[in-house]
């Protein structure tokens, strides 16, 4: 069984939030993601970003992507976690590398899902076995969606719940 929660906490940018929930579950299918899966993808903005890294992980400031595993030590029998992203870093960060905010959105999400699978990026090689399974996701997505079709409406709700 598959319950995803997607929360645009973040409105003042608009967020096609049913696109971004068919992009996941497409995203947990490519990964072989076959057991119990309880996953949050919240959008958020700088405010609550940079509080979550200060608390949890005493970082300072923002930043743009935070996964919290709470499935870890074999508590959950299957994927349990949350991901939060921040829309205002993608928007940034994609200014800098050249390409859009959605697709930068896209890219967050992947990336905390691979932590939430266990992937790491603590270390050199651990970090570029992650970022090549991110680029080979963020390009099997983008072959199937229109991540620019993220931003071009909003969904009738602002968060949504799905149970599979």
């Amino acid at each position: 069984m598959i319950v995803l929660h997607l929360r645009n906490r973040r409105g003042a940018r608009p967020i096609d939030v049913r696109l971004l929930r068919r992009i996941v579950q497409t995203l947990l299918r490519e990964a072989g993601v076959t057991q119990a899966v309880d996953l949050g993808i919240y959008l958020v903005g700088i405010p609550e970003i940079t509080r979550l890294n200060e608390v949890h992980l005493h970082h300072a400031g923002p930043t743009d992507v935070i996964t919290f595993d709470h499935a870890e030590g074999g508590r959950w029998p299957g994927l349990h976690g949350e991901v939060f992203v921040c829309v205002e870093e993608a928007v940034r960060q994609a200014r800098r590398y050249r390409t859009s905010w959605q697709a930068e959105t896209v890219r967050y999400v992947v990336h905390g899902l691979l932590h939430l699978l266990g992937y790491d990026d603590q270390q050199t090689t651990q970090r570029r076995r992650m970022r090549r399974a991110e680029n080979r996701f963020v390009r099997t997505l983008a072959h199937q969606f229109a991540f620019s079709e993220l931003g071009r409406r909003r969904s009738p709700v602002r968060g949504s719940m799905v149970r599979r």
